[in-house]
């Protein structure tokens, strides 16, 4: 060690075994320059201690001023106390306490420390920073601030030259222009760039909606989010979820894409719909959102039942369109057609009523026989509910009907009617025909159980797709014999039904679809 000073005095009373070095002190050692205004030496234990505008420099980057300062030549410790700041050519801290290893070049505090770099302020009550690398260690009450972010959290570890921040325990990041908020346990940040991964109890907190995840990326520029594995995707405004295994959002146009058992949840008060389908896709605003669920979509709620190609909700209107051999169960009917309208109250989220359009068919099994169903087809058919129930149904176009007549009291079939009309409106109880009225001349005839011909049994093209009908919400994932083979395509076309219906509203809708506008016109 060498060092000097203006004024070299003893006092073995007040300080045994020291130099007392006063005025203009300097001292150099091994590559450490220190000056201060006094200074007590001991030479047997090779330690400096310094008093006073304390100034150290190290090389020709790191400087460092305090009011005291003790180091140790022997194990290459330096420690700082006093309004301590020191700074590199990436940072300045500022503590009131800092140790100095010079032999692993590295700095450590456990009093609070503030850092400042030309990106952010870090602030944390223990800390550790490696001056090779530019890495700090921040444990205890951390916070990241920078004019766009606020980061708190309990341990991670941040990169001044590059500003990488790698988060080890319960954090949060949160937008200080929008509000928006990021959530994790363990994850990366990008302070300069703001994008970040995180890879443990992952939620993103947006204006209108929160992402789950047990993986979460996010772009904060781009307005760009995906997460994997264990998603769930909160409407904040609506009750309306949506999960599945692999996510992407597009913040700045309002959009959802999810795959991998993807689910759309509508929270009802006391009884919520699934709807499951290979793709889901969700865009517009809250309140004004389009649904669409493609590729083997299953419906589940207590009361109704559904499965299709494909599914176009319009959370404004209410209106659900089913398309490609879709199917209904409600109560104790299924009821096909080549597609299928729900139309459902906004306000009371409950089912308002009914539109099949071409081969309308609604089918159900006698009460008490395996073999017996009640049938009823036409053209197209309009259906009113109550309380989630079918109450009426009219059905326009080459109504036909097969209908099993039981004694009240006995129970036992009597009679089986088969009928024809043009329109044919029936009322329902309990999922049960209560009535039936024929508003166009009918022809029919009545059979007793042992006379009924076996064509007339079932109406043609019958098909009974119970097996098909999910029981319960866990079926809605289960993959039927039909939904191994490709998914149906248009010919000509790759797009599903949804999309070429949205490309079709575009277009001010093809002629098939005047038609059927002009038939609802009708009813």
């Amino acid at each position: 060690m060498v060092y000097k000073a203006e004024i070299q005095e003893a006092d073995e009373e007040k300080y045994p075994g020291a130099s007392i070095l006063i005025g203009n002190v300097k001292m150099n050692h091994e590559g450490i320059d220190l000056t201060c205004q006094k200074a007590l030496y001991y030479k047997k234990e090779n330690f400096f201690k310094a008093i006073g505008n304390v100034f150290i420099k190290q090389g020709d980057t790191i400087t460092q001023t305090s009011d005291y300062a003790d180091y140790d030549a022997n194990s290459k410790q330096a420690l700082s106390w006093g309004n301590v700041v020191l700074k590199d050519p990436t940072m300045t801290l500022s503590t009131d306490t800092l140790q100095f290893d010079r032999i692993n070049q590295k700095l450590y505090y456990k009093s609070y420390a503030t850092i400042k770099d030309a990106t952010n302020t870090l602030k944390s009550k223990v800390g550790n920073y490696y001056l090779e690398n530019k890495k700090f260690i921040a444990t205890t009450r951390v916070t990241v601030v920078n004019p766009e972010h606020n980061l708190v959290s309990e341990h991670l570890d941040y990169y001044t030259e590059t500003g990488f921040t790698y988060l080890w325990g319960p954090s949060t990041i949160t937008n200080t222009k929008n509000s928006n908020k990021i959530y994790c346990e363990k994850g990366f940040y990008d302070t300069k760039t703001d994008i970040s991964h995180f890879v443990k109890n992952a939620k993103l907190y947006l204006k209108e909606r929160t992402v789950e995840g047990d993986s979460l990326y996010y772009d904060k520029k781009k307005g760009f989010a995906s997460a994997t594995n264990n998603i769930q995707v909160i409407d904040t405004i609506q009750n309306f979820i949506t999960k599945g295994n692999y996510a992407e959002i597009f913040e700045l146009k309002d959009s959802l894409f999810i795959i991998k058992k993807a689910v759309a949840i509508s929270i009802v008060e006391k009884d919520s719909m699934f709807i499951h389908g290979d793709t889901l896709l969700v865009t517009g605003k809250a309140k004004k959102r389009i649904v669409r669920t493609y590729h083997n979509v299953k419906i589940f709620k207590s009361d109704l039942q559904g499965k299709c190609d494909s599914i176009h909700t319009n959370q404004a209107t209410g209106l659900t369109k089913m398309y490609r051999n879709p199917v209904i169960w409600s109560d104790k009917n299924q009821i096909t057609g080549d597609t299928i309208y729900l139309k459902s109250n906004v306000d009371t989220e409950k089912l308002d009523s009914l539109k099949v359009f071409n081969n309308a068919f609604i089918i159900s099994k006698d009460s008490l026989s395996l073999d017996d169903f009640n049938q009823i087809k036409g053209r197209n058919m309009f259906g009113r509910f109550e309380e989630n129930k079918l109450k009426t149904l009219l059905v326009k176009g080459n109504a036909e009907s097969v209908y099993y007549n039981r004694n009240e009291e006995t129970n036992i079939i009597e009679t089986i009617t088969k009928e024809i009309s043009s329109n044919i409106e029936f009322t329902f109880e309990n999922g049960i025909v209560a009535s039936i009225k024929y508003l166009k001349a009918s022809e029919g005839k009545t059979y007793p159980p042992s006379m009924l011909p076996e064509d007339v049994k079932k109406l043609k093209d019958f098909i009974w797709r119970e097996s098909e009908q999910p029981k319960k919400m866990e079926d809605i994932f289960i993959i039927d014999a039909d939904e191994k083979k490709a998914p149906i395509k248009k010919e000509g076309s790759k797009k599903p039904a949804i999309m070429m219906e949205d490309a079709a509203f575009e277009k001010k809708k093809p002629k098939k679809e005047k038609d059927l506008s002009a038939s609802t016109k009708k009813q």
